[in-house]
C-alpha cells in the first residue's frame, strides 16, 4: 500500500495536482492524506498570551478547514471513484512545511504530491513559496504539478545528474519502484565539462549503472552547457512526461531555491517535478 501527502490550499492549482496523483496511482493500492494547514491572517503574539478575545481564531479556522477538506474528498471521490483509494483529511494549526514534516514520519509517507504554485499563480515563478518549503524541508520525495500540465503517463522520464552525489545516499529505490510501475524508460541525461569526470564522479557513474542495470534506460553526454538550456533542449529532442532530480546542497537544483527568481525563470518546468531527498 503506498501513503501519499496531497497538501490542498484549496485553489485551482492544488486540485488539480490531487487529480494528478489519483490519476497516476490509478491501479495502485494508496491512503491519500489531504492536508490543509493554516496560520491566520490576524494571529499574533497576543494569541500565544492567552488573550480572551483571540481564543476562538484558530477553532474558527480549523472548522474552515475541515469543511472544505470535506468539500475536497467529496469532489474526488465524484471525479474519481477508485475502490483502491482511500482519503483521510488532515487539518492544522502549523506552517504546511513542518505539519507535512510531522505527518510524514507519523504516518510513514512514500510521497508527497502538490502543485507548483498556490492560490496567488505568480506563473512566471519556477516554485510557489509552500511547494520551496515542502521540499527544502521534506525528507521522503516530493512531486510538484504545473497547472497546466495534463495527465500523461510517465513513460519517458528525464533524470539530469552531475555525477557529485552519492547515490547509496539518495532515495533512488523510490524513483526505481516508480519507473517500474510504470515501465518508464529513464534516460539519465550528463553535461560533459571540459576537465572530464574525477575519481568520485567515475565511481558515482559506475554504481548507477549498476542500479539501473534491470531497469530500462539510457545515458546522455551533452557538450559542455548550461544545465537549463540542456534540459530544455533535450525536452525538445525527446518528450518526457516528468522531470526527476536528487536534492543535495551543493547541486543544481539547490541553486533554484537560493538564487534571485529571475534566474529560475529559464526552466521550463512544463513536466511534473520530482524531487529526491540526499541523506547528508
Amino acid at each position: 500500500m503506498m501513503k501519499v501527502v496531497l497538501p490542498t490550499d484549496f485553489s485551482e492549482n492544488a486540485f488539480h495536482a490531487i487529480s494528478y496523483a489519483v490519476k497516476l496511482l490509478e491501479d495502485s493500492t494508496c491512503i491519500f492524506y489531504l492536508v490543509h494547514a493554516y496560520t491566520p491572517a490576524i494571529y499574533r503574539v497576543d494569541y500565544t498570551l492567552g488573550s480572551p478575545g483571540q481564543l476562538g481564531l484558530p477553532d474558527d479556522e480549523r472548522y474552515k478547514a475541515e469543511e472544505a477538506l470535506e468539500k475536497t474528498r467529496k469532489r474526488i471521490k465524484t471525479l474519481f471513484n477508485v475502490s483502491k483509494h482511500t482519503y483521510v483529511t488532515h487539518a492544522a494549526f502549523n506552517s504546511l512545511g513542518d505539519e507535512i514534516e510531522s505527518i510524514s514520519q507519523k504516518e510513514n509517507i512514500d510521497f508527497i504530491v502538490m502543485g507548483t504554485q498556490g492560490a496567488t499563480g505568480a506563473r512566471e515563478i519556477l516554485f510557489g513559496s509552500n511547494t520551496v518549503h515542502v521540499i527544502q524541508k521534506a525528507g521522503i520525495p516530493v512531486l510538484a504539478v504545473p497547472s497546466d500540465f495534463e495527465y500523461e503517463p510517465p513513460s519517458n522520464i528525464l533524470f539530469p545528474t552531475d555525477y557529485e552525489v552519492d547515490y547509496k545516499k539518495a532515495n533512488l529505490d523510490f524513483l526505481l519502484k516508480f519507473s517500474k510501475l510504470w515501465h518508464s524508460k529513464l534516460h539519465i541525461m550528463h553535461v560533459t565539462t571540459p576537465s572530464g569526470l574525477d575519481l568520485d564522479q567515475a565511481n558515482h557513474k559506475t554504481y548507477l549503472e549498476g542500479l539501473l542495470l534491470e531497469q530500462n534506460h539510457k545515458f546522455y553526454d551533452l557538450p559542455d552547457q548550461e544545465l537549463i538550456e540542456a534540459i530544455n533542449g533535450f525536452q525538445k529532442e525527446t518528450p518526457v512526461e516528468m522531470l526527476a532530480m536528487v536534492k543535495n546542497k551543493h547541486s543544481f537544483i539547490e541553486r533554484l531555491f537560493v538564487e534571485p527568481v529571475i534566474k529560475n525563470i529559464g526552466l521550463h518546468t512544463k513536466v511534473p517535478f520530482l524531487v529526491l531527498p540526499y541523506n547528508q
